[in-house]
């Protein structure tokens, strides 16, 4: 039994029209076989290098939970490590110490190259599932839809928004880790998805905050179906380039599937 899973990015027609890179980034680890990692951020569209920062801050998460994975030492920060089920709080204490980290480097890259951190800005969504429990995290917007066995797909949290048409937190912003929304699960979870906001409206029902079931259910199927999907990525590429899928949504589109693989 382990984890299959793939990340893949595709840009928006309306940043395709005018010139602009893809700013969402998303990736992932597996270690040991069993524990899976994961992260995506979406840069801000107002933002000159956003692609940049969304990039360095899924990088820097993975890094951290990698050293936290490769080091006894760094394993008590999980006290006593990935076996042990977190608390809330100890979630919200271990996010809030990895995302203070990956705002450093954007501090850090910003005053190298002369940019202003805001430059950087991004959303960025992380999750950490082990065969017993399940936690995340969410500044911004986009989501995390989760399934555990013989039970319905599921909205981790309701994307921030904020007061504002196209406006939600960066984690440039000051109340970035404030408005940190976290949460853990105490069940192991058989498939998770997560995503920036380019596929919200295709993805959730915006009236009641609903995973829209006919979504989730193919692209679930396909990692059911795929022995290698990082190599057997075809599939994943057409849809987010499908026309049908553009026809929706002009934004740019990350798609992180996950699935627990009992075979």
């Amino acid at each position: 039994m382990n984890w299959k899973a793939i990340g893949r990015s595709a840009i928006g027609t309306s940043h395709e029209n005018q010139g602009i890179v893809c700013q969402d980034y998303g990736d992932y680890r597996i270690f040991q076989d069993v524990i899976i990692v994961g992260a995506v951020a979406d840069g801000a569209g107002s933002a000159k290098h956003s692609d940049i920062g969304a990039r360095l801050a899924v990088e820097t998460v993975l890094k951290c939970f990698s050293d936290i994975n490769e080091s006894p030492q760094k394993q008590e920060e999980l006290e006593p490590g990935y076996s042990k089920r977190l608390s809330e709080e100890e979630a919200q204490k271990l996010f809030a110490k990895i995302v203070k980290k990956a705002i450093a480097k954007l501090h850090e890259l910003a005053a190298k190259e002369n940019y202003s951190v805001n430059d950087l800005a991004c959303t960025l969504l992380v999750f950490l599932a082990t065969p017993d429990w399940f936690a995340a995290m969410q500044i911004g917007d986009g989501f995390i839809v989760i399934r555990s066995q013989e039970s319905e797909y599921q909205l981790l949290f309701k994307p921030d928004k904020g007061e504002f048409i196209n406006e939600t937190t960066f984690i440039t912003s000051t109340n970035a880790v404030k408005d940190m929304q976290v949460k853990v699960i105490s069940e192991k979870q058989e498939f998770i998805c997560a995503s920036t906001d380019g596929l919200e409206k295709v993805a959730i029902r915006l009236s009641d905050w609903e995973p829209f079931s006919p979504f989730f259910k193919p692209v679930e199927e396909y990692l059911h179906d795929t022995v290698n999907p990082e190599e057997e990525d075809k599939y994943l590429i057409e849809f987010l380039n499908s026309e049908r899928l553009n026809s929706r949504t002009d934004d740019d589109k990350t798609l992180l599937l996950c699935l627990f693989d009992r075979e």
